[in-house]
């Protein structure tokens, strides 16, 4: 298949291409390296898919790998209204693996407009060409923060998502009714992720695996927020890839009813995680014992997340298996090496 990855230079996007890539599809990645975080880890990522920096630098180029002869790469916001739909026109994409979006829940707080424009206007631009170049599949990425209040615990995707508590959620809720409309109208096949916390080697800097591992190692200070009392789905990288892979593998049924084309999913790790469990993994690696700044519930937060994935497991058999100790051993491995520590 010939597949577009959008947010190619992400941590999520970097390993989803890579995977399906291994498999033998044709990928199209398509990033538009933003500053949210370092962006020489984004250029490092496209780097091992073969994608010298310089030319990755350009807008609108399309640069083709020097070592997965599969993989070429582009330049491109979402919000690219000239740009998007050439790039659909020029490869007649089988499906599509919209993984770009303005990350990040408290930076929403700092500057809404961001989220607007990718994940909004960006996201719609992506359901617009996916209509208009007849691509057949459409996986995109939600997130678990689509929650906010819900207290019933795990969490299931036939919960209640009316009560966001950031921007960033917001939108996520949006491109889950704005799927739902393109598929009912338009008859595409559209699936959303409702990502979890999502941690492992080439992970993003602004989340706390990362974070705490800096701070660690550098007799930094950790901020440990509500005091500690927080508990998250901690899901490694390698069972998320699995999961979207299979996804995106999976065969689409010519007849399908209307109603059987939209689909929301969980993909997490269908365990709920101590916080204070997950920094003392870290300080058992690590061999160092962390200095911890305890401070309050910060906006946009909530206390708890744990994914209900039954309906993964039975559709396609997702069974994510890589244990804390096991995931942290390979972040704390691969940082070490990566920054020469």
């Amino acid at each position: 298949m010939k597949i577009l990855v959008t947010g190619a230079a992400g941590f999520i996007g970097y390993f989803v291409s890579k995977s399906l890539l291994d498999k033998g599809h044709t990928v199209i990645g398509l990033d538009n390296i933003n500053d949210y975080y370092d962006v020489n880890l984004k250029y490092d990522r496209l780097k091992q898919l073969g994608i010298a920096p310089k030319e990755a630098e350009i807008f609108e180029k399309e640069v083709p790998s020097k070592t997965h002869p599969g993989f070429s790469f582009v330049r491109m916001a979402l919000e690219d209204r000239r740009g998007l739909p050439q790039l659909f026109e020029r490869h007649a994409f089988d499906k599509v693996c919209n993984l770009a979006a303005q990350a990040g829940v408290r930076y929403s707080l700092e500057n809404p407009e961001a989220y607007v424009d990718s994940n909004l206007v960006g996201f719609l631009n992506i359901l617009e060409c996916c209509r208009s170049y007849k691509v057949k599949h459409l996986v995109y990425a939600s997130s678990s923060s689509v929650y906010g209040l819900n207290e019933k615990i795990p969490f299931e995707t036939t919960d209640s998502v009316d009560h966001p508590v950031s921007l960033y959620a917001a939108t996520k809720k949006s491109n889950e009714l704005m799927a739902h409309a393109y598929s009912h109208l338009y008859g595409f096949k559209s699936t959303g992720l409702r990502f979890f916390t999502v941690y492992g080697p080439w992970g993003r800097p602004d989340m706390a695996m990362f974070l705490f591992t800096d701070a660690i190692m550098n007799n930094k200070p950790i901020k440990v927020f509500n005091n500690g009392k927080l508990e998250r789905d901690f899901t490694y990288i390698d069972d998320i890839t699995e999961g979207v892979v299979r996804i995106m593998e999976s065969p689409i049924a010519i007849d399908e009813p209307k109603k059987n084309r939209y689909k929301v999913y969980n993909i997490g790790n269908s365990k709920s995680v101590k916080l204070m469990d997950f920094i003392t993994a870290i300080e058992d690696s690590l061999q160092q014992t962390a200095q911890k700044e305890m401070l309050p519930m910060q906006p946009g937060d909530v206390e708890k997340t744990w994914a209900n994935v039954d309906d993964l497991i039975q559709d396609f058999d997702y069974r994510p298996n890589t244990p804390i100790k096991t995931g942290v051993q390979r972040f704390i491995d691969w940082y070490k090496e990566y920054y020469k520590v």
